[in-house]
């Protein structure tokens, strides 16, 4: 039998107006029925406190359910709270305390941080420290089979949290909360997580708590601030929901996702102190499972006679397809336009895009017939990964950073498109949330895979896909399963977001002059001959 869910209240800064929250309250309950408890985010004390709360503090009034406090979130409001450990400070008020974790006797896990983030040593007493959130880390992590919690409750928000995520109106969440309440909420998965202190409500979209494809599934949070009480604007500040605690739900059950799910957005915080741990570590395991890898080839010998070349090769060698038709693309056909090609390896080239998003957009290509990356041969593959390195040391040369992507949809020839970004215009982290929110929008499910995985893992060949790599080596990936739009990609780098040319968004409407082209790849060539790889020896 399925366990019968809680109803929980959880409300923004009270600061003091609590004939407001508890009539609002009990005026909800008359309405909806009985909830079982009351969780207060931000400043439920303010600098006119006192009045009304003496009415409670001396039981006079009581409140009309159990209601559950965070500590103070400035000096003013300290002396309300005589027990850093928590309290009852009324009858059905309870303070939590500094931090650490609720859990009554229905199972329900509730994760707490008291005040805001300590901007400098010692912590003052309303705020709290980056040892706080170790020790609180720390506590619960090393709980046997710890999965997360079932609610976490802090003050500040998390920043960062509107990163891949719906629009939080005037609040920009890059500059906006606690980098330490990110790291907390990354640690501790809560299901929900209610922040204030920024008199407005916002909810975010649900998103992952697990990278996909690479670990099991998890479930997802819900990141909810409210405003204040009784504010004049009438911004949501108080939230109703249910709840099972998660220790008495089915495992499938609760790592269903929701249609609507995200990224996550503190994985970026992960992934750098996860490289940082790596680096230690280099020189006990080196990395050998990166896409494109060019150590696979590194430091053997050329063949130097028949048979060494012979016993090098596979028994039975993949033969390279053909077109089933004209290409546009395979160099030994008369169709290509061999006046934009600016650089001719053993089996890839490069080619100016024709109309590209800008004069230096380039193509990698193999010569011979593929369709995908997927279907490429080692050799071919090895190669890609040269030029891919080669521009990547070029564009940086001229103060940019490279987008990759190729759509293996409605196309019989391999595209690598390779399009700089100017370093000054956005981050490779602007441009990963500009692709995730725009694919969003049009239902189209990019997801982030392993930067060390081979594409052919989440692709056997013939699976149409859109696939998406930045400099950095992070990856996204949509498995194309019914329509597509074609010109995507472009679409995305051309936004106001990235590259602010929506004009140039599709292709045929940028073609130049043949003169012109000419001119440009010659410009190319030029400026890329110190670092093409098919010059060197």
């Amino acid at each position: 039998m399925a366990a019968a869910p809680l109803r929980v209240l959880a409300c923004g800064d009270v600061e003091g107006r609590l004939e407001s929250i508890f009539g609002r309250v009990r005026a909800v309950q008359g309405k909806s029925g009985r909830f079982d408890m009351l969780l207060c985010v931000g400043s439920f004390f303010g600098s006119t406190s006192e009045a009304e709360w003496a009415e409670y503090r001396t039981g006079a009034k009581k409140a009309p359910i159990p209601t559950y406090v965070l500590g103070a979130n400035d000096q003013d409001t300290v002396s309300y709270f005589p027990d850093v450990s928590g309290c009852e400070l009324a009858e059905n008020i309870t303070y939590l305390g500094r931090r650490g974790l609720y859990s009554g006797t229905s199972g329900l896990q509730i994760a707490y941080l008291s005040g805001t983030e300590a901007q400098g040593e010692p912590a003052p007493a309303y705020s709290f420290s980056t040892k706080d959130v170790a020790e609180l880390k720390a506590s619960l992590l090393s709980t046997p089979n710890f999965k997360g919690v079932d609610i976490l409750l802090t003050s500040p928000w998390p920043r960062d949290v509107g990163l891949f995520a719906n629009s939080a109106g005037e609040i920009d969440t890059k500059k906006c909360g606690s980098k330490l309440v990110s790291d907390l909420a990354a640690s501790l998965k809560p299901r929900y997580h209610f922040a204030a202190l920024e008199k407005t409500y916002y909810e975010r979209l649900p998103y992952r708590n697990h990278t996909v494809l690479q670990e099991t599934p998890q479930h997802a949070s819900r990141f909810i601030a409210l405003a204040d009480v009784g504010n004049a604007s009438k911004k949501k500040y108080l939230y109703a929901f249910s709840i099972v605690p998660m220790s008495l739900m089915d495992p499938a059950e609760l790592v269903k996702q929701p249609q609507d799910v995200t990224e996550n957005p503190y994985r970026k915080s992960q992934k750098e102190a996860e490289k940082t741990k790596a680096a230690l570590c280099a020189e006990e395991e080196p990395a050998c499972q990166f896409f494109f890898d060019l150590k696979k080839h590194q430091g053997k010998k050329r063949p130097s006679d028949w048979k060494e070349r012979e016993d090098s090769q596979p028994k039975q060698a993949k033969k390279t397809p053909q077109p089933t038709g004209p290409c546009w693309f395979c160099l030994a056909s008369p169709e290509v336009e061999k006046h934009l090609v600016v650089s001719i390896g053993t089996h890839c080239y490069l080619a100016l895009a024709k109309g590209g998003l800008l004069p230096d957009h380039v193509l990698i290509l193999p010569i011979g017939h593929y369709q995908s990356v997927v279907d490429l041969s080692s050799e071919v593959m090895e190669e890609v990964a040269m030029y891919k390195a080669a521009l990547k040391e070029f564009f940086r040369s001229k103060g940019k950073r490279y987008v990759l992507f190729e759509r293996n949809y409605k196309s019989q020839h391999l595209q690598l498109q390779v399009v700089p970004v100017p370093l000054d215009r956005c981050t490779s982290e602007d441009i990963k949330e500009s692709f995730i929110a725009q694919a969003q929008e049009q239902q189209i499910e990019l997801l982030e895979i392993p930067e060390h995985s081979d594409l052919a893992q989440v692709a056997p060949p013939g699976t149409p896909y859109f696939y998406v790599e930045l400099d950095t080596g992070e990856k996204l990936f949509h498995r194309i399963r019914g329509r597509f739009p074609l010109q995507f990609g472009r679409a995305v780098l051309a936004s106001a977001a990235v590259l602010a040319v929506p004009e140039r968004a599709d292709w045929r409407r940028c073609a130049g002059a043949r003169t012109e082209e000419a001119a440009q790849a010659r410009a190319f060539r030029r400026d890329f001959r110190p670092f093409d790889c098919a010059l060197r020896d």
